[in-house]
């Protein structure tokens, strides 16, 4: 089997991957999506009417989809991976949802392989993080090396164990983007934000509280609704580890509700953001 790629689901990590990578008539992608056709040529990428079509020949295979859809592509494309092609997990759901995920693709000829993208794919691209794990993880080390990614480490053999090391981060990670957004929201609602801020400032000078307030209710407009998703898989992971997952639970509440404002691209400036959410009326819940 020659090294082909499948891309299934061509969002930003597909579209990203596939251009920085050159891909560009070695890869077929699907995708739900029909606006994301266009892109897929624009890029060189073969374009396929169905998941069957897209695997044809493909030895590494990439599923990009988001968290709700990933264990139900990976019971579809298992009886129609080729022997021996690596099944590529990339999607932000917990350990467990990755490994039933290996139990579908285990029915038929494919291996499965658990990657977790631990930053995102903009503007890092080929340079993002990658963690892989599983029976098969060596191989997938070697094949994303070999497609042009540049950052691809090995962390055991059992599938689930990237997944995990993404998600217990992620709790910190996108909790304090949580966080940060309950703060400056009292803060401004009270007019304090800059005496706030400065107070934090003093108290840790590595990147001004500013620029990171900014940046994180940044990442939650405009990635809000993935990392919503990407968080309820985080509770339950902690719920199965019979940890009560509240802060979580009500960080997917904040990603969600900032994430669903639309405001693409966001306004420069922590205060322009903050204004604009407050008039799109998310401190009311009518997001």
């Amino acid at each position: 089997m020659n090294r082909s790629i499948a891309l299934i689901g061509f969002g930003e990590a597909g579209s990203t991957f596939a251009g920085a990578g050159d891909w560009a008539g070695q890869a077929r992608a699907f995708d739900i999506l029909p606006e994301r056709r266009d892109v897929m040529t624009e890029l060189g990428i073969t374009v396929c009417d169905s998941t069957e079509q897209a695997l044809s020949g493909a030895s590494l295979v990439l599923s990009l989809v988001t968290a709700d859809a990933a264990p139900l592509v990976a019971e579809a494309v298992a009886p129609l991976l080729g022997e021996g092609a690596l099944f590529c997990d990339m999607n932000s759901v917990a350990p467990g949802t990755k490994r039933a995920a290996a139990k579908a693709i285990a029915t038929g000829k494919g291996r499965y392989v658990d990657v977790a993208v631990l930053a995102p794919v903009n503007p890092a691209r080929m340079k993002v993080p990658l963690l892989v794990s599983g029976p098969d993880a060596a191989e997938a080390e070697a094949a994303l090396t070999a497609v042009g990614f540049t950052n691809v480490r090995v962390v055991g053999d059992a599938v689930g164990r990237a997944s995990a090391i993404k998600l217990v981060r992620s709790v910190m990670v996108k909790g304090l983007e949580a966080l940060t957004a309950e703060m400056m929201m009292a803060a401004h609602a009270e007019g304090v934000a800059d005496e706030v801020l400065s107070s934090l400032d003093a108290s840790e000078k590595t990147i001004p509280w500013a620029t990171r307030a900014d940046y994180n209710l940044d990442r939650m407009l405009v990635h809000g609704r993935r990392r919503a998703a990407e968080m309820d898989e985080a509770a339950e992971m902690l719920r199965s580890l019979g940890i009560p997952p509240l802060m979580t639970e009500n960080t997917v509440a904040w990603q969600q509700a900032l994430g669903e404002l639309g405001l693409a691209p966001p306004p420069e400036g922590f205060e322009a953001k903050l204004a604009a959410a407050v008039a799109a009326g998310v401190l009311k819940g009518e997001n």
